[in-house]
């Protein structure tokens, strides 16, 4: 009896998972939209939900994979100002489609103090838009394209940022929620 070769799987074949159901328009939610609510499993053991967070700023960010090189950088650069957003009354919540064991794992390996948010079935992600389309080594897969979204007191999003590029973008937000919070 002949054993069958199996194939290695691809970067992109770990990365992909179904898309999820639900999904809205591309660029939706966008600035002055009503931000769709959800409530998630997170690190923990604990749980969240926009709805809960109402009368609170909150940026949600969305990344596509725990400790990954782009992504702990992300996570640590939000984690380090952690407080001066609680200083202006704002709550920091990444989202991926990790598990919470492994966002538990993540949280611990680089001592990130925030909430991480699992949305294993992307019903989060098809609603924020952010399930894309995306290509690496020429090989099309859908995956999570990072972005933050600054969410109002009333719910409304304040500032949407796609295809966000980590360096200095955890400065950027803390600007923009900060002119939010003043306002």
């Amino acid at each position: 009896m002949s054993k069958a070769k199996t194939k290695k799987a691809s970067p992109a074949a770990k990365v992909s998972k179904p898309p999820p159901q639900g999904a809205v328009p591309l660029e939706r939610p966008a600035a002055g939209d009503l931000a769709p609510d959800f409530a998630l499993p997170t690190k923990g053991g604990g749980r969240v939900s926009l709805a809960e967070l109402r009368g609170r700023l909150v940026i949600l960010y969305f990344y596509p994979k725990d400790d990954t090189p782009g992504c702990t950088q992300q996570a640590i650069s939000f984690s380090e100002k952690a407080d001066d957003f609680a200083a202006i009354g704002a709550v920091v919540i990444g989202v991926s489609r990790d598990s919470v064991a492994k966002h538990d794992a993540f949280a611990r390996k680089h001592g990130l103090n925030l909430i991480l948010a699992s949305d294993e079935d992307g019903a989060v992600c098809g609603a924020y838009g952010v399930w894309k389309e995306k290509s690496l080594y020429g090989k099309s897969y859908m995956g999570v394209e990072r972005s933050t979204f600054l969410i109002g007191r009333d719910g409304r999003v304040v500032q949407a940022w796609r295809k966000v590029k980590v360096a200095g973008h955890g400065a950027q937000v803390l600007a923009a929620t900060r002119a939010a919070g003043a306002g």
